[in-house]
């Protein structure tokens, strides 16, 4: 698409386990657009000009220091005198990160996983915001059927541990809920349909929310 007015984003939160990257994958390739989670690291610390083990390092992580004594800070920023790991380069990182995903909107139609996606495109029209969940014994299978661990304990202190430090990242740098149904637009429980089932039903509310 050329014009501008046309293009659109789609934003995927998720649970860890819940299949967002898969969905947000799949969903890509069914539309035609480009698909963004990892890989927008990379690129947006090229666009940057920052070293890439930095992005790497502070992905999705709150500032340590802060996120241990203010998990749930609603959107205070990162005190400008905190120069720990994570504090004045996580700023910096988020802020760079920020600035690629807003570039992204507005030069292609893209999937953008995580990262704060939706809140970074608050302010824009055609950014439909979606968040994968399910419950944790469902997430427990398919990290296992990744083989991310070796054992379903150890899934369960992965889950556990990443969920909570995506919820820390996402409430320190917004003001809203990671997780939380008013933040999206569609909430999907990933364990009651396939990815193909839950990519068809994206797609039907995109075509509708478009209109």
């Amino acid at each position: 698409m050329n014009d501008s007015d046309e293009l659109y984003t789609i934003t995927v939160g998720r649970s860890f386990g819940a299949g967002g990257r898969a969905v947000g994958r799949r969903l890509a390739e069914r539309l035609g657009i480009e698909y963004y989670d990892k890989e927008l690291l990379v690129q947006a610390a090229s666009h940057a000009g920052m070293d890439a083990g930095l992005f790497e390092r502070n992905d999705e992580r709150a500032p340590g220091f802060l996120a241990g004594v203010m998990p749930m800070s609603m959107g205070y920023s990162p005190l400008a005198w905190y120069a720990g790991p994570g504090g004045a380069g996580g700023e910096a990182v988020y802020t760079a990160q920020s600035d690629f995903i807003r570039h992204l909107a507005d030069t292609r139609s893209c999937v953008i996983v995580g990262r704060t996606a939706d809140y970074v495109l608050r302010d824009r029209r055609r950014v439909l915001n979606v968040f994968l969940h399910a419950p944790e014994e469902a997430c427990l299978d398919r990290i296992l059927s990744r083989q991310d661990c070796a054992d379903r304990e150890k899934a369960r202190s992965l889950l556990r541990k990443t969920n909570r430090a995506r919820a820390e990242f996402y409430n320190f740098y917004t003001d809203r809920t990671w997780g939380a149904a008013p933040t999206y637009h569609l909430t999907i429980d990933s364990s009651t349909l396939t990815v193909d089932e839950i990519v068809d039903t994206i797609i039907d509310f995109l075509h509708k929310f478009l209109k």
